[in-house]
C-alpha cells in the first residue's frame, strides 16, 4: 500500500450509558483500558484507544455516556462529550439495539444531527436479540433521521462484525500519516488505567449501593523492582457511611476488590503486583474543582 493510501484519525465514541461504549473500545484495542460495568456514567473522561492496521491508524475517544448534567463532575463529563464530537474526524453512534428507543437515544440523536459529521450507527448487543429482522425498524428509523455513512449491527460481548466495523471506520478516515507509533494502544498513563480498574472492581462488586459516589486515584505506582509493581491507591467516597460499605464486614469487600482488580492489573503489566487499597471519606468531591482535577476530571 502507498503512503497516499494510508488512512488515519479520530473518531469518537458516543451514546447513552450502558450502550457498550467501553467494552467496544476493549475489545477493538486487545486491552482493558476503559473500566466496564452494567452501571451508567462508569466511564469519567476522555479515554483514547489506538487501533494501528496496515491500512490505517483509527484514534478512538471513548466518551462519557450522555446525561443530564446535575453535579460539577457531570457538568464536566458532559463538556468531554461535547468536545469529542467537535474535534473528531467521524463519530461512531452506539445504540444498545436490545431496549426500546428513549428520550435518552433522541437526545444523543440530536446532537449527532447538530455535528454534520460523519458517522457510523453501531446497533450493540445484537447477541440479546432472537429475530435480526426485529433491527429492521430500528435501522429505518435512525436512517429516516440521518445520513449515516454505514449502520453496522455488532455485540461489543461477544466479538461479532468488530472486523467489519473496523473496515468501515477507516473507509471513511482521511488519508494521512499514523498520528502515534504502532506498538501504542491509549494516551492514558499506566497508573490512570489502574484507577480505573479498581473503580471497575467497586462499581461491580457493591451493586447498586454506591454507583456513583466513588472515585480512585493511583497515590503510589512503584516500579523499582523488576518483578514486582507496588501500587497504593485511594478510594474516595462522600460519606463515612459508604467507607463502611466499600469495606465490608471484617474488611472482606475491599479485599475481594482489590484482588480482582490485581488480577486485571497483573495481566495488563504482565508481572506480579502488590496492591494496597484504603478508603478516604472526601465530603462533596463531586462539586469540588480541586478534587475533580486530582482525580483527572478537569475542563
Amino acid at each position: 500500500m502507498s503512503d497516499n493510501d494510508y488512512k488515519s484519525g479520530y473518531v469518537a465514541l458516543i451514546g447513552r450509558p450502558n450502550a457498550g461504549k467501553s467494552t467496544l473500545l476493549n475489545r477493538l484495542v486487545g486491552e482493558k483500558i476503559a473500566a466496564v460495568s452494567n452501571k451508567p456514567q462508569t466511564t469519567r473522561h476522555r479515554i483514547q484507544g489506538i487501533v494501528t492496521r496496515d491500512d490505517g491508524q483509527i484514534v478512538f475517544v471513548d466518551t462519557p455516556g450522555v446525561h443530564k448534567p446535575g453535579h460539577l463532575l457531570n457538568r464536566r463529563m458532559m463538556a468531554a462529550v461535547h468536545d469529542a464530537i467537535l474535534s473528531v474526524d467521524l463519530l461512531v453512534l452506539m445504540r444498545d439495539a436490545s431496549v426500546s428507543t428513549g428520550n435518552g437515544d433522541r437526545f444523543v440523536l440530536e446532537l449527532v444531527k447538530q455535528s454534520e459529521k460523519p458517522a457510523i450507527l453501531v446497533l450493540n448487543k445484537v447477541d440479546k436479540i432472537k429475530e435480526k429482522g426485529n433491527l429492521l425498524p430500528l435501522i429505518e428509523l435512525y436512517s429516516n433521521e440521518y445520513g449515516f455513512a454505514e449502520i453496522i449491527p455488532v455485540s461489543a460481548l461477544k466479538g461479532e462484525a468488530i472486523d467489519t466495523l473496523l473496515d468501515q471506520i477507516v473507509k471513511h478516515l482521511p488519508t494521512g500519516e499514523a498520528i502515534f507509533s504502532e506498538d501504542e494502544m491509549t494516551d492514558q498513563p499506566l497508573r490512570s488505567i489502574v484507577s480505573e480498574l479498581v473503580r471497575e472492581k467497586i462499581l461491580q462488586t457493591t451493586g447498586e449501593e454506591i454507583p456513583y459516589v466513588t472515585a480512585v486515584i493511583t497515590e503510589v505506582f512503584d516500579e523499582t523492582d523488576p518483578e514486582l509493581t507496588t501500587i497504593f491507591c485511594a478510594i474516595y467516597v462522600e460519606r463515612a457511611s459508604q467507607k463502611k460499605i466499600v469495606i465490608g464486614k471484617m474488611g472482606a469487600r475491599i479485599k475481594d476488590i482489590g484482588t480482582k482488580a490485581r488480577h486485571d492489573i497483573e495481566n495488563l503489566l504482565g508481572k506480579k503486583v502488590f496492591l494496597k487499597l484504603f478508603v478516604k471519606v472526601v465530603e462533596d468531591w463531586r462539586n469540588r474543582e480541586r478534587d475533580l482535577d486530582e482525580i483527572g476530571i478537569r475542563e
